[in-house]
């Protein structure tokens, strides 16, 4: 039996889990925790560094979680970081902190790594051949087609739902700029559809990252389930997606907040953060989305599994 606690240095949110690994390989999750650290927030106006501001509220997570993964005898540490460490120029400046602090070593995956990781979680925990896969970041967004559970295409774009908020000012306090709406949709249009891959099948759209957990949370109450949280596997048809959106985008940032109730957090980067979505049901002419709760972070378990099962 060994212990493995996995730090995901997310975009918009610090993530942690700890995981039990068990002699006949075997995983168990002990323990799952989050922080909105929005650590691409401000990068733009920073000429593309992370803020101080930001990697503080890192580095406090990390502390946080280091109290519940220090718990378990000779547990192995690894740190993933995506999108915002990906692009900053203080990248190396912030990775050696944490590993001066915390002894913690980031790999910061490429934009094809983290598509792959997302691919690898996803088919690992959901019963489906044929999909779309979209995962939308704070900072980025991957996407890959998947075709008898094998990932046939795969990419990732660098746009997510804190730097487009940014870039085009769709987080102010009342009502959603028309004109800057319409140029971030023409924005992540262009990125979409100059990928020859993407057509029209009709194929469902496997969900991942923040802003898709949410419209999964706010469908799920509204269809009044038991436990809204419980979402992985649930299914939601296009159509209500798109009238969600169109709810959404007709709301002040106050009245946002108040549906979203426990996740106002994100009500001013969820129209940013549905974007990528909207578009991509547009051009696939997909009839149906389904949410899931594996991704990267399950990815890379799986993985270090299969590694240690080879050793």
């Amino acid at each position: 039996m060994s212990y493995l606690a996995i730090i995901d240095l997310g975009s918009n949110s610090t993530r942690m889990v700890v995981e039990e690994i068990q002699a006949d390989g075997r995983v168990v999750e002990l323990i799952r925790q989050k922080s909105d650290t929005r650590l691409a927030e401000g990068m733009l106006q920073n000429n593309g560094a992370l803020t101080q501001a930001a990697m503080t509220r890192v580095c406090q997570a990390i502390r946080t979680f280091a109290e519940s993964y220090d718990a378990y005898p000779d547990v192995k540490i690894i740190g993933i970081a995506t999108a915002a460490v990906r692009e900053a120029t203080n990248q190396n400046e912030f990775t050696e902190r944490l590993l001066r602090e915390f002894g913690v070593e980031v790999q910061v995956l490429s934009g094809d790594q983290e598509a792959y990781y997302d691919y690898l979680g996803a088919v690992s925990a959901l019963d489906i051949s044929d999909a779309w896969l979209l995962d939308t970041g704070g900072a980025s967004v991957e996407l890959v087609g998947i075709q008898d559970r094998m990932a046939a295409n795969f990419i990732s774009l660098p746009f997510g739902a804190v730097n487009l908020t940014e870039r085009f000012e769709l987080n102010k306090a009342g009502l959603i700029d028309t004109q800057a709406l319409s140029a971030a949709q023409d924005y992540v249009a262009a990125q979409f559809e100059n990928l020859p891959w993407v057509e029209s099948d009709q194929l469902p759209i496997i969900l991942l990252g923040g802003a898709n957990r949410t419209l999964a949370r706010l469908d799920r109450r509204r269809q009044k389930l038991v436990d809204e949280a419980d979402f992985h596997g649930y299914t939601m048809p296009t159509e209500r997606v798109v009238q969600t959106f169109n709810e959404l985008n007709a709301m002040t940032l106050a009245q946002r907040a108040e549906l979203l109730g426990v996740e106002a957090n994100r009500a001013d980067i969820i129209i940013s953060g549905l974007l990528p979505l909207m578009q991509l049901i547009t051009l696939t002419d997909a009839k149906k989305v389904i949410f899931s709760a594996s991704g990267v972070r399950e990815g890379v378990l799986q993985e270090y599994r299969l590694e240690a099962q080879e050793h």
